[in-house]
């Protein structure tokens, strides 16, 4: 007697082939292995994450999946202090970061390559293999051949393990501050050399050759959680028939499906003397209790692996729904397709008929699929047994060909963003006081962006030499930045110019501007710095693709009136001036046309190198404003002015701003400021020239104007013309 092998076979593979041959011709299979209840098959887990547990058996992956891995190997916390802020008359900030190294184990099959993968539910690692946070990454394929990682081997000396055959993966200093200061609950996308489909080639591989042709359809990966091989097949069995044979060559494996290209058919019966007869040979379908498994749960590659559940078109069966688990990454459509497979099968499941023939075609066996004279569709030889009156063969209905696919929804699920980590952009800038706390100091600002919202932040730096020393971070609020787009004329700054406008492009399509109203700009609101010159605007439209229109303008604010003298070419870099600047400490960064920083964040390959802009701005005195003349009874010539404060902008008595220099001094020059023909110090806001040496001057130097500039404690402010003498 010969008889078909469709289950059972896990255990017996793992010892030779010649012995699982043996204990397995004659031996009829048990259909009930299958089991039964409500659900059945490996249990898929709700994405289980790292562990570290002593002997958990570290599991087989095939084609594409999402994992989880046993922590193998890990360091203590490091901890790294830094301090921000301080300098005179500043407080300090010190905190505190934490980043671990460690080792996971992903499967014991060779893997091709990592994908994704996520911690805490969040991204970690996007499919363009940027990291979101620090760090450093390596993967080890799981190669007879690999070397020890360099990091391990710095741990453990000689004793330390190559992991070989084992696919493992290396985090060094990963950065911990968004996971709590400890290491995330981690799963991982992985990819085998064949990521487009599973055969039962490589699920047992011990089998013949023939069984690698066996794909299981619709499913991208299979996970293989240890123990028996039988448990695995007996939930592919389930939703992919398996024909199992043993022959010369071992054990082989063939879909019951997948129809040989060339279908024998059986003579006619030679007798049905003793047997049942045509009616009840082939009416027996839906006799027994109904079998169909109703739904199947499976890892939905929509929905990033998580798991998906897809039920066969039809009524539901009363009682307890059955629920098959296969432990498979697919789409819901394939899902779905099989589901509504697996119950078309299970509606002819019950079709048999014994078949007494004289002779037997020495290549019809079990498992071979065969017709009948008398009958339509396709059969199984499911076993055959040799009677004196002649070989009678034990045939099942294959199920016919089901119809068109039915479509299917994964349903909605809340997966994170897969935004990648962009470069880092940075301007460093001297800029205006706000107030009178910092005049002792430069005020230097560092505008740190990026294109994209996925950026991180930064660590800053400051060049001295070929070293980079570190000066702190920017946080990942991105400072709005951009370029002109037109070019801005120059303006008198006297009134707020309402039908001036500025078009601006930021780095970022989602970094914006607000609107605001004049008792806003009062309070400092809406303030641009563009090259050396600080303005408010009113209204902010956006014109899409990242660009703006800024109307309602007030230049020249903050003292800059001589750089709206200039007109601000196309391409001059604007800053808004708000709180996402990062504030350069002067005791580690000087005020000098030499000074560069640097700006290093998880996306930048090199560091991004910005010179500082404006030098001495801050400490430089405004221009007095208010020029007046008058000539005295005697005719003298009197002139005045009104000196201004740097850090007072805002003038709220409207009277005399506080001197914030050491003393109070002017130069009142003759002639061209850069060299004058004469000059004269004086300590007040005010000269008077005889008529004497009114007409020294002129006799000696022709005519020429008179300007003033005050004198403050670290430059001198640009000139403000007084009057012309004629």
């Amino acid at each position: 007697m010969a008889t078909l092998i469709l289950t059972a076979v896990g255990t017996a593979i793992g010892g030779p082939i010649g012995g699982a041959i043996g204990a397995f011709l004659g031996q009829q299979a048990d259909s009930t292995i299958f089991g039964g209840g409500s659900f059945e098959g490996t249990r898929l887990k709700e994405l289980s994450v790292t562990t570290s547990s002593y002997g958990q058996p570290i599991p087989r992956h095939f084609g594409r999946m999402r994992v989880a891995g046993t922590i193998i190997w890990s360091t203590e916390l490091l901890e790294t202090s830094s301090k921000q802020g301080g300098g005179k008359g500043r407080p300090s900030t010190k905190t505190y970061s934490y980043s671990a190294s460690f080792a996971v184990a992903l499967s014991s099959t060779p893997i091709d390559r990592i994908g994704r993968i996520w911690a805490d539910g969040d991204l970690l690692r996007g499919a363009g293999g940027d990291l979101k946070v620090g760090g450093t990454m390596r993967t080890y394929n799981g190669a007879g051949n690999n070397l020890v990682d360099p990091l391990i081997a710095a741990d453990k000396g000689m004793a330390a393990p190559a992991f070989r055959d084992c696919a493992y993966i290396v985090f060094e200093d990963l950065q911990l501050g968004e996971f709590g200061n400890r290491i995330p609950a981690l799963t991982f996308e992985i990819f085998s050399t064949n990521d487009q489909a599973v055969s039962l080639g490589d699920l047992v591989p011990q089998s013949s050759t023939v069984s690698g042709e066996v794909i299981l359809a619709n499913a991208s990966g299979f996970s293989d959680e240890g123990g028996a091989v039988g448990s695995s097949l007996t939930a592919i069995d389930r939703v992919f028939p398996l024909t199992c044979v043993s022959t010369s060559e071992g054990l082989s494996f063939s879909s019951t499906t997948a129809l040989p290209r060339n279908i024998p058919e059986l003579p006619e019966q030679l007798s049905t003397q003793d047997s049942e007869s045509a009616d009840e040979r082939f009416k027996r379908r839906g006799e027994t209790v109904n079998r169909e498994p109703w739904a199947l749960r499976y890892y939905d590659e929509g929905r990033d692996y998580q798991p998906g559940v897809q039920r066969a078109l039809g009524l539901r069966p009363e009682g307890r729904e059955t629920v098959l688990d296969l432990p498979a990454a697919m789409s819901s459509n394939g899902a779905r397709q099989l589901a509504n497979a697996n119950a078309h099968r299970a509606r002819w499941l019950d079709e048999k008929v014994i078949w007494r023939i004289g002779e037997l075609d020495p290549l019809i066996g079990p498992g071979s699929v065969v017709r009948l004279p008398s009958a339509s569709g396709y059969w199984l030889v499911k076993s055959w047994e040799w009677f004196d009156r002649g070989i009678e063969l034990s045939l099942e209905r294959i199920a016919p060909e089901l119809g068109a696919a039915t479509a299917s929804d994964a349903g909605t699920a809340n997966t994170p963003l897969d935004i990648p980590i962009p470069a880092t952009t940075l301007q460093a800038v001297e800029v205006p006081p706000s107030d009178t706390s910092t005049l002792a100091n430069p005020v230097m600002l560092a505008a740190v962006s990026a294109d994209t919202p996925g950026w991180r932040g930064a660590s800053l730096f400051i060049e001295q030499g070929d070293a980079l020393l570190p000066i702190g971070t920017a946080p990942a609020s991105r400072a709005v930045a951009g370029l002109l787009t037109q070019s801005l004329d120059p303006s008198p700054c006297k009134l707020i110019e309402g039908n001036a406008f500025i078009e601006i492009g930021l780095t970022s399509d989602d970094l914006t501007f607000a609107n605001t109203d004049v008792t806003g700009m009062a309070m400092g609101e809406n303030r641009l710095l563009i090259g050396g010159e600080v303005i408010q605007f009113l209204e902010a439209v956006a014109l899409g693709s990242g660009r703006w229109r800024l109307s309602g303008l007030l230049r020249g604010r903050a003292g800059t009136e001589d750089a709206a003298q200039a007109p601000h070419a196309i391409g001059t870099v604007g800053i808004l001036l708000d709180e996402d600047l990062v504030a350069l400490d002067p005791a580690l960064v000087p005020s000098s046309s030499s000074t560069r920083i640097a700006a290093i964040g998880i996306g930048d390959s090199d560091p991004v190198l910005a010179s500082l802009q404006n030098v001495g701005l801050s400490r430089r005195p405004p221009m007095p404003i208010w020029p007046r003349s008058n000539v005295l009874p005697d005719g003298s010539l009197e002139l005045c002015w009104t000196r201004r404060a740097r850090g007072q902008w805002r003038w709220d008595e409207a009277g005399e701003v506080p001197l914030v220099e050491e003393q109070e001094l002017y130069l009142v020059g003759y002639g061209p400021t850069d060299a004058p023909y004469i000059a004269w110090p004086t300590a007040s806001a005010r000269l008077i020239l005889s008529p004497g040496e009114q007409a020294e001057m002129l006799a000696n130097h022709g005519f020429g104007e008179l300007w003033v500039r005050q004198t403050g404690t670290y430059s001198q402010s640009n000139a403000l013309r007084l009057l012309t003498l004629s």
